[in-house]
């Protein structure tokens, strides 16, 4: 089915929470208060278009996600033809409160040791693996598995939307399938235009880069994707203790072929254009010394490259188009620019990247997560 896709602005300023109780999680249960009229009505639309088993694109703090109701296979089987994604890679359910989370679980329960999380973290860019109730979450959501992966966004127009549909969503990145992630509801537009009725536009993804995914079930606990919430931010807490990290404290092949959570098996966030990362390269000249050896081996010519870091270079008979993604120092900067940035040099037809690696401390270590799922080639200094 073919749509015309139509877009919606949405202003977050209008959307407001009223903490209704005062128990500790007052926060997590707050109802939304939208103040303008033309918001009000956008946030009907879309939720008018879930009810009905269609998809919607929608800002959230981290990217732009691709929602349809958590609940309905059929929508759910929407999301996976829109974004050409593979059947086998777990979906994240989006909830708007507490309660709706618990009407989702095993007898009505959060594990216990969520509990601290929750507090800290809750809404925000934070995903949880929880026990899956196979008779209320359909199978496609999880692949199979015997959990379910749930976030709480934070930003408004999610967390309003979701609360006025009155089911959770399922909503994983608005993009093609492989492509990098949508900040922008232009991204979404150029992807997936014609694919679904209606995005909802409310501005710039603040976090940048995809949530952190938390398995709390595991002993000891374990990040599985880096986020939004930094491992700086989790280890400290409660039941935290001896928290992990995939890939950089242990690694599970059984896991990767069976995944519980999305972006651990298949390649993701590629551009047109082959991505190679120069890892450990906080030093521009390092960086420049090593991009131009690399460039030298190109078999093909290389007549647009593109270069993402805090520099402008200049390079004889290529013309060379760089995008500042932030900087290094801060993370947080860079983790809000890399997607946007490849997205641009694909724009440019460029025949190749370079990306300068940063530090793997707070957001630095999302952000070189998706470099290196995003490089073709990765150069370890």
């Amino acid at each position: 089915m073919t749509f015309h896709t139509k877009i919606l602005p949405v202003n977050p300023s209008h959307f407001h929470f009223d903490q209704q109780t005062n128990d500790e999680f007052a926060p997590q249960n707050a109802k939304p208060v939208i103040t303008d009229p033309q918001d009000q009505a956008a946030i009907k639309e879309a939720v008018d278009q879930l009810s009905s088993g269609e998809t919607v694109g929608i800002p959230t703090e981290t990217v732009y996600g691709l929602a349809a109701n958590a609940l309905d296979a059929n929508a759910v089987a929407k999301i996976f033809a829109a974004k050409n994604r593979p059947q086998d890679n777990p979906l994240i359910v989006h909830v708007s409160s507490l309660a709706m989370l618990k009407r989702i679980l095993p007898n009505n329960t959060i594990p216990s040791i969520y509990e601290p999380i929750i507090k800290q973290h809750w809404p925000g860019p934070l995903t949880i693996i929880l026990p899956t109730n196979t008779d209320i979450i359909p199978t496609s959501i999880t692949c199979g598995q015997p959990t379910v992966a749930v976030r709480f966004p934070s930003h408004p127009v999610a967390r309003a939307l979701i609360d006025a549909c009155g089911f959770p969503l399922a909503a994983p990145s608005a993009n093609s399938s492989g492509k990098p992630s949508t900040t922008l509801a232009s991204h979404v537009y150029d992807d997936l235009n014609g694919r679904i009725p209606l995005i909802l536009d409310g501005g710039a993804c603040n976090v940048g880069v995809e949530s952190t995914v938390l398995d709390g079930l595991r002993r000891p606990p374990a990040i599985l994707r880096p986020g939004g919430i930094t491992y700086e931010s989790l280890h400290g807490l409660e039941g935290m203790e001896g928290l992990q990290v995939y890939r950089k404290h242990f690694v599970d092949r059984e896991l990767e072929q069976a995944p519980t959570t999305p972006g651990m098996k298949y390649r993701h966030y590629s551009p047109e254009a082959t991505v190679i990362l120069v890892d450990n390269a906080s030093d521009p000249q390092i960086f420049e010394q090593q991009w131009q050896l690399e460039l030298k081996k190109q078999e093909k010519p290389v007549h647009r490259l593109g270069l993402l870091n805090e520099k402008h270079y200049y390079y004889q008979g290529v013309e060379c188009i760089p995008v500042f993604m932030g900087r290094s120092e801060h993370p947080d900067e860079v983790a809000r620019g890399v997607f946007k940035g490849l997205r641009y040099l694909d724009t440019q037809n460029v025949d190749l990247i370079f990306v300068q690696g940063i530090p793997e401390t707070e957001e630095g270590m999302a952000v070189m997560n998706r470099l290196r799922k995003a490089a073709s080639k990765v150069i370890e200094l």
